[in-house]
């Protein structure tokens, strides 16, 4: 698939995978992301019963290869080609090369899949031309009593951080045009967390967990960071993770939530 305008068409990041090599997964924002994203799904990883997972948009895979090394069944889709290279390539360091790979949207392949005990859905809704018609059908792929493992941009952390910064960025929100202005790759379609609560609970599911990854870190300057101790910075961070009304700011949101 062609790199195309965002919004109008999913995003497929095969141009960007180097770049997220050096500035997410190698540094301490992709680190501490793992690690509390680990700490929601360890109940789901320690299940005695070998597991059906799908990770839907797999990315680099960390996550779905922390649960195949449990022995849990694992499935991996993206739509970038250089992702699911780097993806098998993770595995097959690890001696693990009889999983399924698809480049194919996770929202078409989760209708030719039997029900999953569990979907990885991690940093994609808000990269897709439809989020919340994919997001429906990805739901409906989740087998009852199973779970749903939802990350994605937070909408609030957006607006708090454009406009703290201020000059063309309050345009910015105003207008809502934030994808393909300044330097960074932000995406088209940011969630709001209550909305993904609202939307969760009326497909069907109870919210089990609720993790905000970097409260503070995000809307730091970097002249700031440079002059504070990021050891009580990151007990700050993971202080008020899980603590309402901060759970709610962090600039990517982690909900966990069972189908009942």
């Amino acid at each position: 698939m062609k790199i195309r305008e965002r919004g109008k068409y999913d995003y497929n990041f095969d141009i960007f995978v180097e770049k997220f090599e050096k500035s997410i997964y190698g540094t301490f924002k992709g680190e501490w992301r793992l690690k509390l994203l680990k700490e929601d799904l360890k109940k789901l990883y320690g299940s005695e019963k070998k597991l059906d997972i799908l990770d839907a948009g797999c990315g680099f895979g960390q996550i779905s290869l922390w649960f195949a090394k449990r022995g849990h069944n694992i499935t991996c889709c993206d739509i970038s080609y250089k992702m699911l290279e780097r993806a098998k390539e993770n595995f097959k360091r690890e001696k693990l090369e009889n999983i399924p790979f698809f480049q194919k949207p996770a929202q078409e392949l989760v209708l030719e899949l039997p029900k999953q005990d569990l979907i990885i859905f991690h940093a994609v809704i808000e990269w897709l031309a439809e989020p919340m018609e994919s997001l429906e059908k990805i739901l409906n792929g989740v087998k009852g009593g199973g779970y749903i493992s939802i990350l994605f941009f937070n909408y609030n952390s957006l607006v708090y951080k454009n406009i703290l910064q201020g000059s063309w960025r309050f345009d910015t929100i105003l207008e809502k045009k934030w994808y393909g202005r300044g330097k960074r790759l932000t995406p088209p379609y940011p969630q709001k967390p209550h909305q993904i609560r609202e939307f969760l609970t009326e497909h069907g599911f109870k919210i089990e967990k609720q993790t905000a990854i970097r409260v503070f870190y995000d809307y730091i300057s970097k002249e700031v960071l440079e002059n504070s101790d990021m050891e009580k910075l990151i007990r700050l961070e993971y202080l008020h993770a899980r603590e309402e009304p901060f759970r709610d700011m962090g600039r990517y949101i982690h909900i966990l939530a069972k189908k009942v």
